[in-house]
């Protein structure tokens, strides 16, 4: 996947069908499926904020061109009007012409990022609930986790995929802060590392282990 940064709120990447299908992806399948375009497209967007450390913060502005041995994607984060009132976007008008959208692949986007969307607005995605999903080498290592004080209010699961353990954790806007946020995340990183995987693929392809409160079942079982 070729990834080229524009600005500081922009970012284009292209990446061509066979590029999808390795990744486990059939070419029919994205324009049809919308489960599967929307893990496709976070799963992109993981390598797109490693290589480039573009940081998804409030709603997305999303465009997609389809060419004849790939998709070009051009992710604009929108801002909020001093008001607060409207979402603007950080790029000029005749920049966005530069890249018509397929239709099909519109729709499957609105469909999933904003089902609310309405013909005159540009948002296609809007996150109130921030998601992560950790990655863990050694099953020890999450047990050693649970022993951490402060996590037990954390929504939590436990998965296991390919012989490793995988925790996802929500962080509602509305219940933490942001500096929270990063005080909790800079623990779990002590013990796991932050994965390309989407919880969509793990969902689907993985076993889930402990379906709630992770941490307070595991300290029952291992202290």
């Amino acid at each position: 996947m070729e990834i080229e940064r524009i600005n500081e709120n922009t970012v284009k990447f292209y990446i061509s069908y066979g590029d999808i299908e390795e990744r486990g992806f059939d070419r029919e399948e994205i324009w049809y499926n919308r489960e599967r375009s929307e893990e496709l497209f976070w799963e992109m967007m993981d390598e797109v904020h490693d290589e480039e450390e573009f940081v998804i913060e409030g709603p997305l502005w999303i465009q997609v061109q389809a060419l004849d041995k790939g998709l070009e994607i051009l992710v604009t984060k929108a801002q909020i009007s001093k008001d607060g009132q409207k979402f603007e976007l950080p790029i000029p008008n005749e920049k966005i012409n530069q890249f018509p959208v397929d239709d099909k692949m519109e729709e499957i986007l609105d469909h999933h990022f904003n089902p609310n969307h309405t013909d005159e607005e540009d948002i296609l995605l809007e996150e109130e609930t921030l998601e992560f999903l950790i990655g863990f080498k050694d099953f020890e290592d999450v047990i050693s986790l649970s022993n951490r004080s402060g996590l037990d209010d954390l929504v939590t699961k436990l998965y296991h995929f390919e012989g490793r353990y995988y925790l996802f954790t929500e962080f509602p806007e509305d219940l933490f802060e942001e500096d929270e946020i990063d005080d909790i995340l800079s623990i779990l990183l002590e013990y796991g590392y932050e994965t390309q995987l989407t919880i969509h693929r793990i969902q689907e392809y993985g076993k889930e282990i402990i379906s709630a409160n992770v941490f307070a079942e595991l300290r029952k079982y291992f202290r």
